[in-house]
């Protein structure tokens, strides 16, 4: 696929997309209607296709979830959102508008409000396989670890079952298999996602690239199994698979004893030096387990896509959450970050001792 006729393709879209809705807007001036959902129609028509591409090519990048318009269109598309939003007051039973709505919020990175909209369009069409892979594309993106939990995953599978060739559910559940450590099962969605995929293309040679890493890991995790003669010895064989390991200790400041719960939430995760703000490990422990021992892998990735040895240099810190949600919050405690390479077998040692 030449840059050229990628050109010309967008060209034709454009211009088709304008006959189509440059007249519907001048038809709602005439009428009296409202001109806010078409305006932002057009908006988005004009602005997805780029967008949504270019996140498609980043393909198992969370961040590749949050497509962002032009700066020009910023204002004109807020308030076209605006105006629509107001439209859905008074027709909440419209599904297309419900759906443009989360579209729009989407390009204005505004997750949790596209989250919202598509609890309203699933409400009123539950078994629509592209609001199910949306919804779980906006709980991801809501949620600090990008994890996909258990409700995402029954989405995904019953969006499979009603369109068993839908690519982004495939790819989402490979995603959520691979965070789980199941890594056969995830191979197996991306094979069965591959053939759909343009030959040749950067989303199929991504794609490529997950699945023999999916595949290796299986392979290693059989290996150590059968080895292994008990669970403890089966954990440490499937560490050692990683090829990053980040041995933390962490402890509570004395000082801080009596702010703690045991039923609190420790979080004991690693983020990229210089890169993106999602993290790149994480483990999650009861704060009875204090003092504790972790080790980061590899395995712990929130994708395959973004993994601790990708990585030469990563931050590691600590957190307690009263509420055991993975979003700081007021009154959470901390360790301050402490850098290391991700080469290092030297352990890392955090204290808590600072409180939101």
């Amino acid at each position: 696929m030449t840059a050229r006729f990628l050109v010309i393709a967008a060209i034709m879209v454009v211009v088709a997309l304008a006959c189509v809705l440059v007249p519907m807007l001048r038809s709602a001036r005439r009428e009296g209607r409202p001109r806010g959902p078409f305006v932002l129609a057009l908006i988005l028509a004009l602005v997805t296709p780029p967008v949504v591409l270019g996140a498609y090519l980043a393909v198992g990048t969370p961040q590749a979830l949050q497509p962002m318009p032009a700066a020009e269109n910023q204002a004109t598309l807020a308030e076209a959102t605006r105006q629509l939003q107001e439209s859905l007051q008074r027709k909440p039973n419209d599904a297309k508008g419900w759906a443009l709505l989360a579209q729009a919020y989407s390009a204005l990175d505004q997750p949790q409000q596209a989250l919202d909209a598509l609890n309203h369009l699933l409400k009123l069409k539950p078994d629509d396989p592209d609001a199910m892979v949306a919804w779980v594309e906006a709980t991801a993106e809501t949620s600090p670890s990008h994890r996909i939990d258990d409700a995402s995953r029954a989405k995904l599978q019953r969006a499979l079952q009603i369109e068993p060739t839908h690519q982004r559910a495939l790819w989402l559940l490979g995603i959520s298999d691979f965070q789980r450590n199941d890594y056969a099962d995830a191979a197996k969605q991306w094979k069965t996602l591959l053939p759909l995929l343009e030959p040749g293309s950067r989303v199929a040679e991504t794609v490529k690239q997950q699945l023999a890493e999916a595949e290796t890991r299986a392979g290693d995790t059989q290996n150590a199994t059968v080895v292994a003669a008990d669970p403890a010895t089966a954990l440490s064989a499937s560490a050692a698979v990683s090829s990053v390991a980040l041995n933390v200790t962490v402890k509570l400041d004395p000082a801080l004893v009596a702010k703690v719960q045991p039923t609190d939430t420790l979080f004991v995760f690693a983020r990229a030096v210089e890169g993106p703000p999602m993290p790149l490990a994480v483990a999650r422990l009861k704060a009875s387990d204090l003092p504790a021992k972790v080790t980061l892998t590899d395995a712990m990735a929130m994708t395959p896509a973004m993994t601790l040895s990708k990585f030469t240099k990563v931050s590691i810190a600590a957190r307690i959450s009263k509420s055991g949600n993975a979003m700081p919050q007021a009154g959470d405690l901390e360790s301050a970050p402490v850098e290391v390479a991700t080469d290092s077998h030297a352990p890392v040692a955090l204290t808590i001792d600072k409180v939101d």
